[in-house]
Parts: C-alpha cells; structure tokens; sequence
C-alpha cells in the first residue's frame, strides 16, 4: 500500500505476521551518476556522512542500538540506501533517525573529516591493495565517455577527490538531493498499514520539500570498433573481461539481458561452465561468469573468465571463446523453450525467496515504487520472454563492438 505526504515523500507498506521485527528502509534518487567528473565520489562519502549526526540525534548508531537496532547503507550509480531493523515497537526511533538526518545532518568540519578519512581509507584498501581493485576503473574508462557518470566507479576516480570535498559541497549535495520528494520511505514488517503512516506522518510531515537539481546526462559514448586494453598489477592469474553495452532499467532488451547471462551463468548447468569450464575451455578457463551492471541508464553486459596461465595464446583463447559462446545465443533456435523454461524458473525461485523476510521486502518495495512498477514487475517481465526475444536481443548486443581488460600479473 502506497501514501504520499504533503512534501512528497512516499511511502510504501507490507504487513508480516511471522516477525515481531520491522524494517525501515529509505531509498533516495541519487548516487554517483548525479556527480561530475571533477568531484567524483562524493555520493558514497555522503553515505557515511549521514550516519555522524544530525541536528537533534548526536549517534545514530548510539540511538538505533539503544533500541534493539542495526543499520547499513550502500550507494551505487543511481541510487543511495539506508535501513534499520529493530522491535516493532520501537518504529518510532528508527523513523526519528531518519527524519532528523533528512531534516538536517551534521555536515560539520568535524564530521566532515571524519568521514573523509574513512572513505578514503576504504579506497584505498578496495581499490588500490585488493588484487583487480581497479578493474572496473579501468573498464569503465574505456566503455563510456570521459564526462558520462557512469565513466567512474562509485568509489570515485581517485581518493585525492574525496579529500577536497568541502562543507560547501557538502552542504550543496545535500539541499539539491536529500529531499522528501527525492525519496521512497518503506515499512516493511509487524506494523499495520494505518499505524506506519501516522507515524511517517508524525516524524516527516515537518520536513521542508526543497527542489531536486535536474539530471543532465551526456550521450555515453560507446566504443565504435572493438577496444582491448592490457593492464598489469599484483595479481594472481589472468582476467579477461569482455564489456558489451546494453539497454537500461525497465526496457525489453535489460530483462533480456539479464536471462542472457542467467543462460550463461547461472548455475551449475549454465552454458559457460558445461562449454568453458569442463568442455572446449577445460585447460584455458578455470572460471567463467556472465552478469550485467543493472543500471538505469544504458550500462553493461560483462563476461568474464580466470585463465588457467599467463601466456599471450591463452589470453587471446579465452576472449575469443567467451565472445564464441555468448553470441551463439543470437542464432534462432539456439536456446529451446525447455532451456529458456528452466533458466527462467530458477529466476523465478530467486525472486520469490528475495521478498520472503520482512527486510528484503522493503528494500524491493522501495525500488519498485521509485521505478513506478509493481513488487512483480520484473518477474512478469523475464517470465514473458521467449527464444525469439532472447535470439533478437544477442544479436543487437553481441554484433555491438565490445571493450576488453586483458588484467595481467606483474613480469
């Protein structure tokens, strides 16, 4: 059930009886996309800047504790998260935390630092210490556009970026996005309908509706002719990833997509392991994966393999049969209605197990309110697709020049 406030918040609800717990999950529309080239990262660090305080809540996480509560977050291209779980009756903590950071978090010199110095500590040891930290640093460097969001991971181009994050900026991340009518509040858990409304009511009705600065996205530049980058780092076998671009969020050719890499992928009778792994690959790929970025602009259709040795031969083996097998897909009849069926009926198994507990349902109620879709809209859309479907998308994505990271170890 859905209800809007007078500031545009909305609000979204599900009753479980099977717990006594509540989820409290606040999704805002904006993440790394909304930053610019210059000031990458600032969309994470602001994550974490909203768990040192606000206006009439020195801890958040002193508070939510106190309460039986645990929280997290996670920021991506498009999207930053927060939620809570805790005792049904004390929902009111939970939504006066929330409320109090949206109102007005602490965006102190003090905080600011502190949060700084995290971000850029976790940089450091994702990105820079991590065998293929960089990976995608790369890859998107080459997929897309200098000045498309979508150039950079979420992360941010460097951690010198996150370091010269003023209190201005700051200030000005939050007033143009941390918006009640930028965000989707969902209640997910043993509270009814009426009571979780009044009491979003009683805890956000007082918090200003301020303006959400407009997105302007550039073209995404794909690659025009095929592009193969070597890369070299303190790695301990060869990684081949073969980027493709594809359709963004709700579109025909994204829920297609996505089969396509389930077709791959997914499960131990997925096409890459009985081709790549312990077929014509045995001896040149060890590990082969498909997936696809998920973004709501056009992103990326991935492949990837882990090389079984380091000579050039191999290397270039292991690309070709990734690009051999994905695109097999395209010729009609090659996927079966039994193949399709059952690829589909696994995805089927995993959404329904994904809305089952009470704090995943708030986080996919949210999502598909800020999509404008139902809970079961990406079900109905995969579950409509066909051979014919699946054949036409290949074809459009597998024809499409591609760009490579040929991720090497160190000579």
């Amino acid at each position: 059930m859905l209800h809007t406030l007078s500031n545009g918040l909305r609000i979204v609800h599900s009753y479980d009886a099977t717990t006594a717990m509540v989820a409290v999950n606040l999704l805002y529309n904006v993440g790394s996309r909304d930053e610019s080239r210059h000031l990458t990262g600032i969309a994470h660090l602001f994550e974490h800047l909203m768990f040192g305080g606000s206006a009439n809540v020195p801890s958040f996480d002193g508070e939510l504790e106190a309460a039986g509560g645990k929280s997290n977050a996670w920021t991506s291209d498009d999207f930053t998260n927060f939620y809570e779980t805790l005792p049904a009756q004390n929902l009111d903590t939970a939504l006066h935390l929330e409320s109090d950071r949206m109102l007005a978090v602490d965006l102190s010199e003090r905080s600011l630092e502190i949060q700084k110095g995290v971000v850029i500590e976790e940089f450091k040891q994702q990105c820079l210490d991590r065998p293929y930290g960089d990976l995608f640093h790369h890859l998107r460097r080459i997929v897309y556009s200098p000045d498309h969001s979508y150039s950079w991971p979420t992360i941010g181009l460097e951690p010198e970026h996150v370091a010269r994050v003023t209190r201005a900026d700051a200030i000005k991340w939050f007033e143009s996005h941390y918006s009640p009518a930028n965000a989707v509040l969902a209640i997910s858990g043993h509270v009814d309908f009426d009571t979780a409304c009044r009491a979003a009511e009683r805890w956000f009705a007082d918090v200003p509706a301020r303006p959400v600065a407009p997105r302007t996205m550039v073209d995404p530049g794909f690659p025009t002719a095929d592009v193969i980058e070597t890369v070299t780092g303190r790695v301990p076998y060869p990684m081949v990833v073969v980027a493709f671009p594809m359709d963004g969020y709700g579109t025909p050719g994204y829920f297609a997509a996505d089969t396509i890499t389930d077709l791959l992928s997914a499960g131990r009778s997925a096409r890459f392991r009985a081709d790549l792994v312990v077929g014509e690959g045995r001896g040149i790929i060890s590990e082969a994966d498909a997936s696809i970025t998920g973004n709501e602009l056009p992103g990326m259709l991935l492949l990837t393999a882990r090389v079984a040795d380091d000579n050039d031969s191999t290397v270039d083996r292991a690309r070709a049969l990734l690009i051999d097998h994905a695109r097999r897909l395209a010729t009609p009849g090659n996927v079966s209605d039994e193949e399709l069926r059952r690829t589909l009926n696994n995805y089927e198994s995993n959404f329904r197990f994904s809305n089952i507990g009470y704090l995943p349902k708030a986080s996919n109620l949210a999502t598909a309110v800020m999509h404008g879709e139902s809970l079961d809209y990406p079900l109905e859309a995969h579950l409509a697709l066909t051979p014919a479907d699946i054949a036409r998308t290949a074809e459009t994505i597998f024809s499409s020049p591609s760009a490579t990271i040929l991720y090497r170890p160190e000579k």
